[in-house]
């Protein structure tokens, strides 16, 4: 029995796991060759964390013998790499690198071989697998541990080595905590590392690792390959059923397209033995030059769910509609599907027609925009404390209401507006053919977003501090009533908070919750601080479309196009569009 991945942390709490005895096998790969040249290892001096304050973490890198000057090398993270970089070992990561390159099966590749952190005020602990920080760094959900590496670690390797920053290029590899934490990386930051391998990963609710089946066929699908290795023999405790978990994971995994692969064996149990006999055949299939197609499977699906996948099409990815903005806001569509936005910095108002012809209308910077039955614009403008139409024909402003801190609107069959007040907590109702000026709705933590189901009978309000959309019936009379939190968003994890054992992640209380739009079949779109929240009429999640630009706000979206199913987001300095399955309304 290999006793050193046995997590201690499990061992502790829940008993010795019950092993079999498979036993380790030698791969040919991992034996040293005379004829293939060897990699060096260096010993770089420990890095004191500032994203795990008080922590300091040994680490090695292997710089392969193929490296040319100047030739940025492939990348490749271990966790809890004393046990990889071992040459007595069961991984011998080294030596297997040496022959992967040395026949080209892998590129030239730099390996980082980092130990979990280790509090430096307590006494130094007896090996690496029981330093302080390892469950926490590894077991937790979120981008901390991703930050870590791509803020602290992989600088100081770019100081003396050139490294891609191809995200193809880029592969992340663990083993029990290891495992579910290289997933995580790659999970939170697809546009860094796309390779994963994780040997009997702990998918299990130590700090919430259960919750990724289920947010992976709810999310839109990432551009990783994923290898996954476990076997029947490993781990079932309180925590959690490890076998379970990674069957899980690939089922996830299978439904949404991923390229994965699950090596499932029986025996063994929760140790190095298996994942070190065919850890050469993970890497050759990890890095194999062929691409997947997608295969997916969904005739589980229930008739008449409105699931993510049915909404996306194959191939289809963000397109750039406009860049080079100051704030891009207010996207919204006239009856043909010609689509318009706002530059609130600039500021202006611009259309861009079907055939993509894109003309200045306005000098005004707004934030809600919509067009009203009556063939105006009308608008946000909450620097100047008014609500205005505007004749897109000769750009003509009038002011319809003031006095009112607006945020976003949304104009009914009517042509009475409803608007949010983010400020001010409410929802504020204006006619603008008699003037008349009310509160419709008071006490939403910050009402932002803004949308009419097909019918009119529906208005859900965004909440952008906090984690619903609220839903009101619109009666004949203007008046709301039947108000309800509807749909509830997903919210970002708080890295900064407390990761308990056995329990969920931490979360910011939050959503951010910004602006809406809906689709003829009752479809709810919300962009969020995680991206495009898609609810089904029924308030169910559909799934989440990650942003185009990760790092820079999404603040509202529209469906435009002939057919009403192009999807343009603001975000940032950028608009996006999107062609989605939204099939035509059939013909009354």
């Amino acid at each position: 029995m290999n006793r050193s991945l046995l997590l201690p942390l499990l061992l502790n709490l829940a008993g010795t796991a019950v092993l079999h005895a498979d036993g380790w096998q030698l791969h040919p790969d991992a034996v040293e060759q005379s004829s293939v040249p060897r990699g060096s290892v260096q010993k770089m001096a420990p890095l004191l964390s500032k994203v795990f304050p008080g922590t300091s973490h040994d680490w090695t890198v292997y710089v392969p013998a193929k490296l040319k000057a100047g030739e940025a090398a492939a990348l490749m993270v271990f966790q809890d790499g004393h046990d990889y970089v071992n040459p007595k070992g069961h991984w011998r990561a080294t030596t297997v690198l040496d022959n992967l390159i040395a026949r080209g099966e892998m590129p030239p590749t730099l390996a980082v071989f980092i130990n979990p952190g280790h509090d430096t005020a307590k006494p130094p602990a007896q090996s690496p697998w029981k330093n302080s920080n390892r469950s926490l760094e590894y077991d937790s959900l979120g981008e901390r541990y991703a930050r870590f590496l791509l803020e602290e670690i992989l600088p100081e390797v770019e100081k003396r080595w050139k490294v891609s920053r191809d995200p193809e290029q880029r592969a992340i590899c663990g083993a029990s905590s290891g495992g579910i934490c290289a997933f995580t990386v790659a999970w939170e930051r697809p546009e860094s590392f796309r390779k994963v391998v994780s040997s009997i990963g702990s998918f299990v609710n130590l700090r919430g690792g259960n919750a990724y089946p289920s947010l992976i066929r709810k999310t839109e699908p990432r551009p990783l390959r994923v290898f996954l290795q476990d076997s029947s023999g490993d781990l079932d405790n309180p925590f959690g059923n490890w076998p379970l978990a990674n069957q899980q994971m690939e089922a996830a995994l299978k439904y949404m397209g991923y390229d994965v692969r699950l090596d499932f064996t029986e025996g063994y149990g929760h140790n190095s033995d298996r994942g070190g006999s065919i850890f050469p055949d993970a890497l050759k299939w990890l890095w194999r030059k062929e691409r997947s197609t997608a295969q997916r499977d969904h005739s589980g699906d229930l008739r008449g769910d409105l699931t993510l996948l049915n909404l996306l099409i194959p191939g289809e990815g963000w397109k750039t509609v406009a860049e080079g903005l100051g704030a891009a806001d207010g996207p919204c569509s006239d009856q043909d599907g010609n689509f318009y936005f706002s530059d609130m910095k600039e500021p202006a108002i611009y259309r861009v027609a079907l055939d993509g012809t894109k003309t200045r209308l306005s000098d005004e910077g707004v934030s809600g925009l919509k067009f009203g039955p009556d063939g105006l614009l009308y608008a946000c403008q909450g620097a100047k404390k008014r609500v205005v139409s505007i004749n897109p024909k000769d750009g003509e402003v009038v002011e319809i209401a003031t006095g009112m801190q607006p945020n976003d609107l949304v104009v009914t069959n009517e042509g009475n507006l409803y608007v949010t007040e983010t400020g001010s907590k409410q929802v504020t109702f204006i006619d603008p053919k008699t003037g008349a000026v009310w509160i419709a709705d008071h006490g939403i933590a910050g009402p932002n977003g803004i949308a009419l189901s097909p019918d009119g009978g529906t208005l859900a309000v965004s909440d952008s501090k906090g984690e619903f959309v609220w839903a009101f019936r619109v009666e004949t009379n203007g008046m709301l009533s039947a108000r309800e939190p509807y749909m509830q968003m997903r919210v970002p994890i708080d890295y900064k908070g407390e990761f308990k054992l056995n329990a969920p992640p931490p979360y910011q209380t939050a959503s951010k919750g910004d602006g809406m739009a809906a689709d003829w079949r009752g479809r709810y779109y919300v962009t969020s601080a995680l991206g495009i929240q898609v609810f089904d009429p029924t308030g169910r999640l559909c799934g989440v479309l990650d942003k185009p630009q990760s790092s820079k706000p999404l603040t509202s979206c529209t469906l435009a196009g002939a057919q009403g199913d192009t999807l343009f987001v603001t975000n940032g300095d950028k608009v996006f569009s999107r062609k989605l399955q939204i099939e035509p309304p059939k013909a009354k």
